[in-house]
């Protein structure tokens, strides 16, 4: 089977590489000329582990390319995905489709012979039906059903482990026309080899599986922000979050997954998959109200973060060095959308504070995005001086640092740890105060030395 995918960035470059892998003839379109021209260089435009080697291996066999020409790409494929960008659009929140209804017109005018257009895209309910319009207007002479039809076919792929979640998901959704049974032959041929494995494919139609990502996402950061607020209950009684949410979530109602408390989530989907779905609900006069609060109670836990290091400090930072381990929203990306950094560094900044900061993959993005941010060249010459250090993503080359050599260069003795990452008697007993999240702070008065 031939293939293109249009926009190659986090979804489409992922899909794209992992459909090669299956066998399938993939060709990666994107406008981005110096994109395009870095991925036949082999650079890959983003972080995501295994990515490299797995286009290496699939345009070394001949199965994937990568091209800024969309209608040769088009042209004979028995399917094409829409994998472009739908930010958050000003004003609304609303996910901005322009891109999605610029490829689809563009598609229409380069497909020849039965095709099944399919949005990768995080979209709104209802994006499907104006693909289709789109399209038909675009090629009056295209009858839907039986010159083309257009399928939902959203990515559940996490940032860090993108490919194993391509290889092996938990489900495939895939939303069709009632009467797109010849669709629906299509993506079971594509999504062939997961069948091999098992991997439940779910079959719906197109408004419920756009809503499926929306809600999937939305309660997922619901998770997050309710584990927040309880580890800032926990911190007002004496509790410890971490075992809380180990308690509950032993609870196979529950489960253990996204009970993690730290700084809010942020990311490329989280934030605009939300407030997409709250402005959809609002559209349609079915508001939810939990996940209206969930987004406001995020927004307002990154600024809370920036007083937590503050107080951490004597209660100011003025003409204080924070040293900064981790700029990306999580580990093993380079993705700095809605990073809680993005928040939590210039509000300290605004305070008088200097910061020095270190991240192994983010700190070329990061450079884009803060501003007067002294960068290092690992963890220690970012802790280098300090007053406080702060942990803000938790990447596994900061989990077991060497806290003598730490105690040598920092000025001051204050911790800050947003992802729990170590035990607080632990780094109290190595002389530091220590202070995370949802857990009683540690100092070293209380502590023995080892």
């Amino acid at each position: 089977m031939r293939i293109a995918v249009i926009g190659t960035g986090y979804v489409g470059l992922v899909s794209g590489a992992c459909f090669s892998e299956f066998g399938t003839s993939v060709v990666c379109v994107d406008k981005a000329v110096d994109k395009i021209e870095r991925l036949n260089r082999g650079e890959m435009p983003i972080f995501e582990p295994g990515l490299d080697q797995l286009v290496a291996n699939n345009v070394r066999a001949g199965r994937l390319s990568f091209s800024t020409e969309l209608k040769p790409a088009v042209d004979g494929a028995q399917a094409v995905f829409i994998a472009v960008g739908t930010p958050s659009r000003r004003g609304d929140g609303h996910a901005d489709l322009t891109y999605v209804f610029a490829a689809a017109e563009e598609i229409a005018h380069a497909m020849t012979g039965y095709t099944v257009v399919i949005t990768k895209s995080t979209v709104p309910v209802g994006t499907g039906s104006k693909v289709a319009e789109v399209i038909a207007k675009a090629r009056p002479d295209l009858q839907l059903g039986r010159d083309f039809d257009v399928v939902s076919n959203p990515e559940f792929l996490r940032e860090g482990s993108a490919i194993a979640d391509f290889m092996r998901p938990d489900r495939v959704v895939i939303g069709t026309g009632a009467h797109a049974e010849r669709a629906r032959e299509v993506l079971r041929e594509l999504y062939r080899p997961l069948y091999l494995l098992e991997t439940p494919v779910l079959f719906t139609g197109i408004e419920t599986a756009e809503l499926i990502k929306y809600a999937a996402n939305s309660f997922l950061a619901t998770k997050i922000t309710f584990i927040n607020e309880i580890a800032n209950l926990c911190e007002a009684v004496g509790a410890d979050v971490q075992d809380v949410a180990k308690g509950i979530g032993l609870d196979g109602r529950i489960g253990k997954k996204f009970l993690h408390a730290g700084p809010g989530y942020g990311g490329s989907c989280f934030p605009k998959d939300c407030l997409a779905l709250v402005k959809t609900a609002h559209d349609a006069n079915a508001p939810i109200s939990i996940v209206e609060t969930v987004v406001k109670v995020n927004d307002a836990r990154k600024v809370q973060m920036a007083e937590r290091i503050v107080a951490a400090a004597n209660g100011s930072v003025q003409g204080k060095r924070i040293g900064v381990l981790g700029l990306t929203f999580k580990p093993n990306t380079d993705d700095m959308r809605d990073s809680a950094s993005l928040d939590i560094i210039p509000a300290l900044q605004r305070k008088g504070a200097t910061v020095r900061a270190f991240d192994p993959e983010g700190m070329h993005e990061a450079e884009k995005l803060l501003q007067d941010v002294a960068y290092a060249k690992d963890a220690y010459d970012a802790i280098e001086g300090a007053d406080v250090l702060v942990i803000l993503t938790e990447w596994n080359e900061f989990r077991s640092l060497d806290w003598a050599r730490v105690a040598q260069q920092m000025k001051g003795r204050a911790v800050v740890d947003l992802r729990n990452i170590y035990q607080p008697d632990h780094i109290a007993a190595e002389g530091f105060a220590y202070y995370s999240i949802g857990r009683p702070a540690a100092h070293p008065a209380a502590s023995s030395k080892r």
